[in-house]
């Protein structure tokens, strides 16, 4: 299913969190160098040394390490989902669309840079490798919770990975932060994916629906589709995909999905001829080969001609 929102235009929105945690993740985690910030206690109220201060100095030290028993300790998983994974030295977060910087302006500055490039790598990353965009989308939940954007970005990564549970409970989070009814049909989606096909005909079903633009309409035809399908409903998902703008002469890759899935369900149905027409269909408007339509209707010609 494709993604309409974050993800797909890789333009959504940020929000505010109040502050940032990197203080509390680590209980005081050091800086970089692996020791404590220069002149910090040791035991005994001084640092650790051997023979006393060199040359003779009285002073503090500062080029003493943590003792080998603290250094290289694990870092637990909140910390590790916190930290994210590493960050291309090249993404910077100026990657991401207006509509998002806008609203991270309400971010402490160095916050709003960390976010933005953690969104940023995981719009970058979601084709390929999608369940490193979720860890860096996580990573930007940790520093930014109370945000719509984040957390609809965390809820399509996690779609786009697989973790279907976690992605509904994210989008439905970004839901009641922003109202948006755009999420939709991911959402039912992955009550389909989690066995629930009910639950995805009731989102199906949102009055919302009725005012959708045609791709995210698209969508949500499908999957309420596919919900029937799921059911052994087999007719009433052919009357919904019936319903829906199977002759529109665009060439969009939504008209190319529901011819396809349209000539999909009438293969289930024994009418071989028909799904036949609309392989062809789809395949004369599948310029990008979305689908392996060509491949069906070779399939099903040989098919029908040693009958």
């Amino acid at each position: 299913m494709a993604s309409t929102l974050f993800l797909g235009q890789f333009n959504s929105e940020v929000r505010y969190v109040a502050e940032d945690r990197r203080g509390a993740r680590s209980g005081g985690r050091s800086s970089a160098g692996g020791g404590r910030s220069q002149g910090a206690p040791g035991r005994g109220g001084k640092p650790p040394s051997k023979g006393g201060a060199r040359g003779g100095q009285q002073g503090r030290r500062t080029d003493w390490k943590r003792p080998e028993d603290q250094r290289d300790i694990p870092r637990t998983v909140e910390q590790s989902v916190y930290d994210g994974p590493e960050l291309p030295a090249d993404i910077t977060g100026g990657e991401l669309d207006r509509a998002v910087t806008a609203q991270l302006k309400g971010l402490p500055e160095k916050l709003a840079a960390r976010v933005a490039r953690h969104l940023a790598a995981a719009g970058m990353l979601v084709d390929e490798d999608p369940e490193t965009a979720y860890q860096h989308t996580l990573a930007a939940r940790a520093r930014a919770p109370r945000l719509a954007v984040v957390r609809e970005a965390t809820g399509e990564a996690a779609y786009a990975a697989g973790h279907y549970a976690e992605a509904l409970a994210e989008l439905r989070a970004a839901k009641r932060m922003n109202g948006a009814t755009a999420y939709l049909p991911i959402m039912a989606d992955c009550h389909r994916a989690l066995g629930r096909p009910e639950d995805a005909l009731k989102l199906a079903k949102s009055p919302s629906v009725a005012n959708f633009v045609p791709e995210a309409k698209a969508e949500m035809t499908l999957v309420e589709a596919g919900a029937r399908r799921d059911l052994g409903q087999l007719d009433a998902a052919l009357r919904t995909l019936e319903l829906a703008p199977l002759n529109n002469k665009s060439r969009q890759p939504w008209v190319v999905r529901l011819r396809y899935a349209y000539a999909d369900a009438l293969v289930a149905a024994g009418r071989e001829k028909d799904a036949l027409a609309w392989f062809h269909r789809t395949h004369a408007i599948d310029s990008m080969e979305l689908t392996d339509s060509a491949a069906r209707a070779e399939d099903l010609e040989r098919r029908i001609d040693q009958v």
